[in-house]
């Protein structure tokens, strides 16, 4: 017995991982990377720079500059980490549509849903990047980066003796000089003149050295002779000694941590505002990587005959914007003109209402609309 009758179309099979996906997701990788970099090494170099210039005033020793630059490179990859995400989205989608890549995947029944689910695809696992950066690494380099200039400045005396040129240490109470000074630190033919009130003692003896006693930093002098006494007057002292000791270095300072290098396990257990302000800048990097990638999509969309970059001023002026609304808030919080709970939610209001609002222009309110029924109806 036969039966006939048409048999019923099957609904698409819907993929949680596609080909698309896997391709999308590779080119976003591979230019958020490049960006950041470039970010990075833009930033770098300038903050670079200024290390540098200390290092050659002695306020920092050359052994810590390339830690230095470690630490400035973790805490500015934190900073940059959410533009770095928008700009690639707008660079990947805006070549995409110039190559009319976007045509050919419309006319394979994709939509704006199906790229939506590629970048977040990404996205999700950056933002959980972005948080442990911006909670964790950023504060631990910046605590280590503030913490490694304190040593260098307690100690920016002794690293300023140089062969050949006058040295003056203790606000000219000390002045010292060194013929030579070779790399164990040895040095040779060495003067000082040391002011104890208003008696003034000369020394010279033929080696010198450097060495940590209790009490803090000594020039060690051997084999030489000692004048002291008061300037104008006849009582004068003068002895010569196989070993004398010369206090170089009394500069004690205390460390204190600024907001930036502060735990955030700190931050979370405090009730002071500007605790909470800056706990709450940590907590909106990884929001911004999620909410500036929403709006990347909608807005990476160019006419036929624009530019690769067609949208690219735009974007900026939107970023700007919202970075410098990061800052406005930050500052009316701890103004107390806005309250501590509201935060950052209206700022991520606007950006998440600013990136549907591009929707509706590009699609349309009914596609919207559209989009909510037959989600709500499934």
């Amino acid at each position: 017995m036969s039966s006939t009758g048409t048999i019923p179309a099957s609904k698409p099979r819907f993929r949680l991982w596609t080909v698309l996906d896997r391709m999308i997701i590779k080119d976003l990788l591979t230019t958020i990377c490049s960006v950041l970099f470039v970010l990075v090494i833009i930033i770098v170099s300038q903050k670079f720079i200024r290390v540098l210039a200390q290092a050659i005033e002695g306020n920092i020793a050359n052994e810590t500059v390339l830690s230095l630059l470690a630490f400035k490179t973790i805490v500015v990859t934190s900073t940059f980490f959410p533009v770095a995400c928008f700009m690639a989205v707008l660079m990947v989608f805006g070549r995409m549509y110039r190559e009319q890549e976007m045509a050919a995947i419309a006319s394979a029944g994709g939509g704006m849903l199906t790229l939506y689910r590629a970048v977040f695809w990404l996205l999700i696992p950056l933002s959980l990047c972005a948080a442990g950066l911006s909670m964790y690494a950023s504060p631990w380099a910046e605590a280590k980066s503030q913490q490694m200039m304190h040593n260098d400045e307690e100690t920016a005396d002794i690293r300023s003796i140089a062969p050949g040129r006058f040295s003056e240490y203790r606000s000219g109470e000390l002045i010292f000089y060194s013929e030579t000074l070779d790399l164990s630190g040895k040095m040779r033919n060495v003067f000082i003149q040391n002011k104890q009130g208003q008696r003034t003692g000369i020394a010279n003896a033929e080696f010198g050295h450097i060495e940590d006693r209790p009490g803090g930093s000594y020039l060690v002098l051997e084999h030489g002779e000692r004048i002291q006494g008061v300037p104008g007057q006849k009582d004068f002292s003068i002895e010569k000694y196989d070993e004398y000791a010369v206090l170089i270095e009394r500069k004690t300072t205390s460390l204190i941590l600024n907001k930036h290098s502060q735990n955030s396990e700190q931050l979370i257990n405090s009730i002071d505002v500007t605790d909470i302000a800056e706990l709450q800048d940590r907590l909106n990097s990884p929001v911004g990587v999620l909410l500036l990638g929403f709006l990347a999509i909608p807005l990476s969309r160019i006419s036929p005959r624009g530019g690769v970059y067609g949208n690219m001023l735009v974007s900026f002026g939107i970023y700007f914007a919202y970075s410098n609304l990061q800052k406005i808030n930050h500052s009316w919080i701890i103004a107390g003109k806005i309250p501590v709970a509201l935060g950052y939610l209206w700022i991520n209001a606007v950006l998440l209402l600013l990136g549907m609002g591009l929707l509706a222009r590009f699609y349309g309110f009914q596609w919207l609309l559209s989009q909510l029924r037959s989600k709500k109806d499934a």
